[in-house]
């Protein structure tokens, strides 16, 4: 049965725009804004979005809609077409794993924002949100081998988090193309909320002015220039099979061009909008301490569980603030954990021709199995090592044979040409040159900086042995599989 399409361009834009808007935009980018330069870093991020973020959209939004598939299948397609030596389904196959790798664990984040919007309505952290945080609710070992407990509330979470996840995506674009219009305005809605509560704090313009004051000098930094590659990568879903699928629901006489670069821009207009709701609280907060706003500065977890509920418990109105924070999060992390599985999903029923509905069930209930792990005492360790290797090795590998497969063996000016035949807006040729020299240097680059410092020293300090069982060895296990899966005969019928 032939999979819908989508009802129309706004759901198709909402959805992309939901998959790349996640909780980076939130938690990471202000902070790497602040330590790379303020406005400088701005700068590199809008240049590396132009050459490297919306060619890889459009890279990816034109094999899903050229070949109308998931990643596995339109990369199979496109061998064939090109009678090439290998057949490169086994690299949509790895693309649609590392993106079920990280849903594993970005779904039990999501529980532990589920919890703390219980937590809110009574703000039970009290005054030591950090003792709350890592203690009451990690339940934190003092290693990653020590397993401790297992949180029994952040299963809970978890549960309701993949519930929400299956429903999103239980016919496809069908239901997707409805769910986002609430998953994406909503957390828009709430942030401008906070945008406005926030800059109507005491000291929030010093907040501000940590975040945008520029630092021209470091626009020499070969750092500044990492970070922005790397968050440009990070935030808009690409290399992890995602847009392609999205792409394959498209009806015919879509313009894929004008779609990449306005989803491109609404991710970056996100991302630099919420530099202002947290610098302006951080700011807030640090005129309360007496200290810089350098010295109240967290990023990831810690800024959302532990420094942010220490600013609202200080708020009027603490409680529906709390709430209102933990559900952006929420609405904000759900669209790009459901597109993950979507894509995975996705490539099973083209490989094995089954029921959408038992495909979501099953990847659900073996995602919720393996989370698990991240609810234990020792989870907060090993979300931190699987993070860092999907992202660092998974996502990049991709990026940088996507590249090379479309730029040089299918034919950057031959995808160019399907592009803008589709599109009222002509990509130009610069197109083929980020593709086939830009796009594969910088993932490359970012591919052996992150290797150069593992061979150096294990990641964050952990033993070895953790970092090769929760990288190494996971990322080898997906290759395995993933050329497996390309060796099995193909059920869909076209």
């Amino acid at each position: 049965m032939e999979e819908p399409k989508w009802s129309g361009r706004a759901s198709f834009v909402l959805a992309s725009i939901g998959s790349a808007i996640g909780l980076g935009n939130v938690w990471r980018f202000p902070y790497i804004a602040y330590k790379f330069g303020g406005g400088a870093f701005l700068v590199a991020y809008i240049i590396v979005l132009i050459l490297i973020g919306i060619p890889m959209l459009l890279l990816e939004f034109s094999i899903g809609y050229r070949f109308k598939g998931s990643a596995p299948y339109s990369f199979e397609k496109l061998s064939k077409e090109r009678r090439m030596p290998v057949n490169f389904e086994w690299l949509g196959w790895f693309a649609v794993l590392v993106g079920f790798g990280i849903v594993t664990y970005y779904s039990v984040i999501m529980g532990w924002s589920f919890d703390y919007m219980f937590y809110s309505i009574k703000t039970a952290w009290g005054e030591n949100t950090r003792e709350f945080f890592y203690q009451r609710v990690l339940g934190l070992t003092h290693g990653v081998f020590d397993l401790g407990r297992i949180s029994w509330p952040i299963v809970i979470g978890l549960l309701f988090s993949w519930v929400w996840i299956v429903l999103s995506i239980w016919k496809g674009a069908k239901t997707v193309g409805k769910v986002v219009y609430v998953t994406v305005t909503m957390p828009w809605v709430l942030l401008l909320i906070f945008v406005i509560r926030g800059l109507t704090l005491p000291g929030a313009l010093q907040g501000v002015n940590f975040y945008l004051t520029p630092n021209w000098k470091e626009l020499l930094n070969p750092a500044l220039w990492h970070a922005a590659i790397s968050q440009v990568f990070f935030s808009l879903t690409v290399g992890f099979g995602v847009m392609i699928a999205y792409a394959s629901f498209l009806p015919e006489g879509s313009d894929i061009v004008n779609n990449s670069i306005l989803i491109a821009l609404a991710d970056a207009a996100t991302a630099f909008v919420s530099g202002f709701a947290v610098f302006s609280t951080l700011g807030y907060y640090a005129q309360l301490q007496g200290v810089q706003v350098s010295e109240v500065m967290k990023s990831g977890p810690e800024l959302a569980f532990v420094t942010y509920p220490t600013i609202i418990s200080k708020l009027p109105l603490a409680s529906l603030f709390g709430v209102l924070f933990f559900l952006m999060l929420l609405t904000l992390a759900i669209d790009s954990a459901f597109s993950l599985v979507e894509a995975f999903v996705a490539a099973l029923m083209d490989k094995f021709g089954i029921r959408r509905q038992f495909a979501n069930i099953g990847v659900a209930v073996a995602a919720f199995v393996i989370g698990i792990l991240y609810t234990t005492g020792a989870g907060l360790y090993w979300l931190d090592i699987v993070d860092y290797f999907m992202n660092h090795f998974g996502l990049f590998t991709v990026a940088f044979l996507e590249s090379l497969v479309i730029g040089w063996l299918y034919g950057a000016q031959s995808m160019r040409d399907f592009a803008n035949s589709v599109s009222e807006r002509p990509m130009g040729t610069w197109w083929n040159f980020s593709v086939k020299f830009i796009v594969p240097l910088s993932s490359l680059l970012i591919f052996a900086s992150a290797l150069r410092d593992r061979i150096r020293e294990p990641y964050g300090g952990y033993p070895r042995l953790a970092e090769v069982l929760g990288g190494w060895l996971i990322l080898g296990v997906f290759l395995i599989v993933s050329i497996y899966l390309t060796n099995l005969k193909t059920k869909r019928s076209d």
